[in-house]
């Protein structure tokens, strides 16, 4: 979860971590920018009680004729301390299209106070407003792109959800017959893994947008935007974020986003970036679409060496969500919201290799 300031706290230097909790102070450096308010990720910091934890889990067999064979996905709340009200903020899609032979799996990441929200309201209606698409069965990309831009309009008039400095992220595998489409927008991820040597490797499919990739930083400098860390008084830094150019907001960690009406002001948009490959049955064993839970402490490489010993795509999800949560665990003593789905392609059994 990379989400966006709160009320400003303006500075030459740019803004300040002026919070004293170690907890909370530690949590910002790579989850969230706020100001002086009293919430954090909506919520009021009023207690040190655990909330219980929420999963929404499926699992698959595939019985259309493409590329992936069975798939499995898990959306699992994160744990923070200071908030025993914290709602999972992330949400996954996975539908299948038999009359095109066609596999969704998609990934959301929202942040902000009505992060939720929106990515909820995509969960709902994004895979319909795709396959009833007029070219949905002649042409994905458009399909998606014009499908992405309805909902978003849709949430943006949501008067029950302020997309002010709220929004999501999205990465999306798109399977129809044995070719891959992958659609990106933010910093979830799509990864391959590649069978060689008698084992695994990774092969990023999707990039993520970071606001100081030198095209992305360029655009939001032209529109009037800034690109640069938070300096704590501790002298670590958070991650390259965009911000305003007269006023330190939002702050957001992105430089493309679904929602965030403050940040596409300053040069953030909300355009998905696509790839496509010919899956090919001789090497391309796995498909990984992840927020950035799994992606924050487990690199592209990591996770396909993780699921490789795992029998099948449930077991797979299961342990890199668990391996996540302990890295979360252990590097900020909090877990950001965690979504996985793992697909195998061509009957691939890593048993049986």
């Amino acid at each position: 979860m990379s989400e966006a300031a709160g009320p400003p706290s303006m500075g030459s230097e740019g803004p300040k971590d002026r919070k004293k909790g170690g907890i909370i102070s530690k949590l910002r450096r790579r989850l969230t920018v706020q100001g002086d308010s009293e919430t954090i990720d909506g919520a009021m910091i009023a207690s040190l009680k655990e909330g219980k934890a929420t999963e929404v889990a499926e699992d698959h067999h595939l019985h259309l004729r493409c590329a992936v064979t069975e798939y499995s996905g898990v959306s699992k709340k994160g744990h923070a301390p200071y908030n025993p009200r914290k709602k999972n903020q992330d949400a996954l899609i996975m539908a299948d299209d038999p009359a095109t032979n066609t596999l969704i799996l998609c990934v959301l990441d929202g942040h902000g106070e009505h992060g939720d929200g929106v990515s909820a309201q995509f969960r709902d209606q994004l895979a319909m407003e795709m396959m009833s698409h007029p070219s949905w069965s002649t042409d994905v990309k458009q399909a998606a792109a014009d499908a992405i831009a309805k909902v978003e309009h849709q949430v943006i008039r949501n008067f029950r959800i302020d997309t002010e400095f709220s929004g999501t992220t999205l990465s999306m595998a798109i399977v129809r017959g044995n070719t891959l489409t992958g659609v990106n927008i933010g910093d979830s991820r799509v990864i391959l893994g590649l069978e060689k040597d008698g084992g695994l490797v990774a092969e990023e499919f999707t990039h993520d947008h970071k606001p100081d990739s030198p095209l992305e930083k360029e655009r939001i400098v032209a529109a009037g935007g800034r690109v640069f860390a938070v300096e704590y008084d501790d002298g670590i830094d958070g991650p390259p974020r965009v911000w305003l150019g007269h006023m330190d907001v939002p702050g957001l960690a992105m430089s493309r986003s679904l929602g965030d009406a403050v940040a596409h002001t300053a040069g953030v948009i909300s355009d998905p970036e696509f790839t496509e490959k010919e899956l090919d049955p001789s090497s391309d064993r796995v498909i990984v679409v992840a927020t950035d839970g799994l992606w924050e402490f487990v690199n592209n490489d990591e996770t396909i060496n993780l699921l490789f010993p795992t029998p099948g795509p449930a077991e797979a999800v299961d342990c890199l969500v668990k391996e996540a949560n302990a890295r979360w665990m252990q590097e900020e003593q909090v877990i950001d919201d965690t979504t996985v789905i793992v697909a195998h392609l061509f009957d691939f059994k890593a048993t049986d290799e």
